[in-house]
């Protein structure tokens, strides 16, 4: 249950009370600010190797090489004061030619620009006043080939630097520390050879690097080179993969880019040699509030381009920035929100452990919702976030309980009878889930034991931008290795249901987040209905479970024979008989684990063999899964302990209703 205030829990226990709804609209999908990007510049340079910084003064730096053709010249630009009416297509010669890459970063005032030339040689060039006036290039050292397809370089908030480039297979950090450059270390890594890297230093040096591993399949990963955050400063954590082609496929993946605005964002260019080729530009964002380290990327979305060389993204204050030679993109960063509460003529929202909506019908009556998107109403737009806060008014003032979001998917306008209202539908993360589908095969624990069903769903629920948050959890769900795969066109929803089949938790979506509970008959009650807390009507039923026996069968590997286990329901059978459910999965591997999945089986038939509803005033701080009890003297009910499976909140100031339908499960 949500934590509410102790005034907003009074007022909601009260036999008479004012309701209260917040609704607002946001700029924001899965609760990052979603990017809209607007073309400042078309120019007619070439598309070829480049980078792009903003130092502290909000400039915008640019460097670009030319094509072979042209000697492969570096060039630099710096726009003061970047906006629409910007000049962008003023470049500096360096006087520096056959530069093979280039890459650039900014700390303050300094801005430093780094570049490999076709005979080896590593050089530097640093600005100590926000890229206005700079120095003469500085020679680092020299890489051992000029094969150099990726090169990135950040500073930490102290003004030591790393540089790090991929010579074919390998790749290579230098760093400069207190301002003086030590030698280059290699990774410790096994891979073919790599296509790009880029690098954001938050705590440790994050890297996003595009490349083929050993077998020659393609693959996108994060990379962690360790300062101290969380891995050990000087070494290396694994290669984490997040998208993946095979060898001998069309696709290939290549020139990183990254930056952190807000979240981790990535850009990085899909080439396809097939019937229709192409090179465009994809984006990823890390979900919110995870950690790098833990791999959590958005599906890649692709960008409205055609590009080799990729796309270089910077920010600065409330914008963020793309750069190609070429072109030169902005998007608002900062969160924008419309408030809607004033307008809210009646809403209802409907919640399940699969599903959840919300409809909300606003006033339009002078027409003040006409044109949603656009002018004043640019936040309410489809794709917008929907943020619901159920509430009373207190002695306090208005309180609500925060913390639930929806996608808007829809909106209608409504005349009739001289009257006009505007009703939004919207849903919540299990409708990405059903609309994500997976792009390529991931697989799991083939050989030895990657990742447990905890750890694959939150990989899976972070290709919506979903963080996975857990209230209770069993050691099933973070000890149990299943052979898992992810085929090409499986929805989210579906891998969800799958990945949950083999665990006694369930899990529900709320806000942003993803939340795992461990449903155990010891559970204590959150909340008491029909003592403190009003109820209108109720409805308890009680029926036969669907099965009281199950028999898992598995096979042992080492022992190269069949497992079987049979669980029981004992009590059941002897009223029922036996009413058998046989499961085999290939995952099961010992009787223990077999063990725990008929024990799993038999605990939802459990749960499912109670159920019912009760109608009652709105609780602020209800959640699916929670445990209450119910006192009702007319059927005999005594604190009953149910759990919450569902949930229908009906708001209707015009017929005086604000009441909530609980669904309801065994404990």
């Amino acid at each position: 249950m949500r934590q509410l205030s102790s005034t907003l829990l009074a007022a909601q226990k009260e036999a008479t009370h004012t309701p209260y709804v917040k609704v607002e609209a946001s700029n924001k999908h899965a609760g990052a600010v979603n990017l809209r990007w607007a073309r400042l510049y078309t120019g007619s340079e070439d598309d070829y190797f480049h980078a792009v910084t903003m130092p502290e003064d909000g400039s915008l730096i640019r460097v670009r090489v030319t094509p072979t053709s042209d000697s492969r010249k570096l060039y630099r630009q710096r726009v003061a004061d970047p906006n629409p009416e910007s000049d962008f297509s003023q470049w500096v010669y360096t006087n520096q030619y056959d530069v093979v890459i280039v890459a650039c970063c900014s700390l303050g005032a300094e801005v430093s620009v780094f570049w490999i030339n076709s005979d080896r040689k590593l050089y530097q060039l640093k600005s100590t006043d926000y890229g206005v006036g700079w120095g003469s290039p500085e020679l680092l050292g020299y890489t051992p080939t000029t094969a150099i397809n990726g090169i990135a370089a950040n500073y930490k908030p102290n003004g030591d630097v790393a540089l790090f480039f991929a010579d074919q297979a390998t790749l290579y950090v230098m760093k400069c520390i207190n301002g003086s450059w030590g030698d280059r270390a290699a990774w410790d890594k096994s891979t073919g050879d790599l296509s790009g890297v880029a690098t954001v230093y938050s705590g440790d040096w994050n890297l996003f690097v595009t490349g083929k591993d050993a077998d020659g399949d393609f693959k996108l990963w994060s990379l962690v080179y360790g300062d101290g955050e969380d891995v050990a400063a000087g070494t290396w954590s694994e290669l984490k993969e997040f998208a993946s082609a095979p060898s001998d496929g069309n696709f290939e993946y290549r020139a990183a880019f990254m930056d952190k605005p807000d979240v981790e964002r990535c850009f990085f260019v899909e080439r396809f040699t097939g019937s229709k080729s192409y090179d465009r530009p994809f984006w990823s964002h890390s979900a919110s509030d995870t950690k790098f380290i833990d791999n959590l990327w958005h599906e890649p979305v692709p960008f409205n381009l055609s590009s080799e060389y990729g796309m270089a993204i910077a920010h600065h204050s409330q914008y963020c920035w793309l750069s190609a030679p070429y072109g030169v993109w902005r998007a608002k960063l900062t969160p924008g929100s419309l408030d809607l509460t004033a307008d809210v003529l009646s809403l209802r929202q409907g919640l399940t452990g699969t599903k959840g909506d919300l409809a909300v019908e606003l006033r339009n009556d002078d027409g003040r919702y006409s044109s949603p998107g656009q002018g004043d109403l640019s936040a309410l737009d489809i794709g917008c976030q929907l943020e619901f806060s159920p509430g009373y008014v207190t002695s306090q003032g208005n309180e609500v309980s925060p913390g639930q979001a929806f996608t808007l998917n829809a909106y209608e306008h409504a005349s009739s009878g001289g009257k006009a209202s505007l009703v939004l539908h919207a849903s919540d993360g299990w409708s990405l889930m059903e609309n994500w589908r997976a792009r390529h095969q991931f697989r799991w624990n083939k050989e030895s034991d990657e990742m447990s069903v905890k750890q694959i769903l939150k990989f899976v629920l972070a290709r919506v931008g979903l963080k996975l948050e857990v209230k209770s959890q069993s050691s099933v769900v973070t000890g149990y290795y299943p052979d898992f795969t992810i085929n090409p066109n499986n929805t989210g929803d579906t891998v969800i249901r799958r990945l949950l089949s083999f665990v006694p938790d369930v899990l529900f979506i709320e806000g942003n987040k993803a939340y795992i509970v461990n449903p155990l008959s010891s559970d204590g009650s959150d909340y008491s209905y029909g003592s403190s807390h009003p109820l209108v009507e109720g409805r308890y039923r009680i029926r036969a479970r669907g099965f009281n026996r199950i028999q898992v069968e598995g096979y042992d590997p080492a022992e190269s024979e069949t497992i079987v286990v049979d669980s029981f329901t004992w009590d059941e059978i002897d009223r029922l008989y036996d009413r058998l459910r046989q499961l085999e999965d290939k995952n099961i591997d010992t009787v223990t684990k077999a063990e725990q999945m008929g024990e799993a089986y038999l605990r939802q038939a459990e749960i499912e063999s109670v159920n019912g509803s009760i109608l009652t005033p709105v609780n602020c701080g209800q959640q699916l899964y929670d445990v209450i009890d119910i006192t009702d003297s007319r059927a005999g009910l005594e604190a009953a302990k149910r759990r919450v499976s569902g949930l229908t909140l009906v708001y209707s100031p015009r017929s005086g209703e604000y009441r909530q339908r609980l669904l309801l499960g065994g404990v």
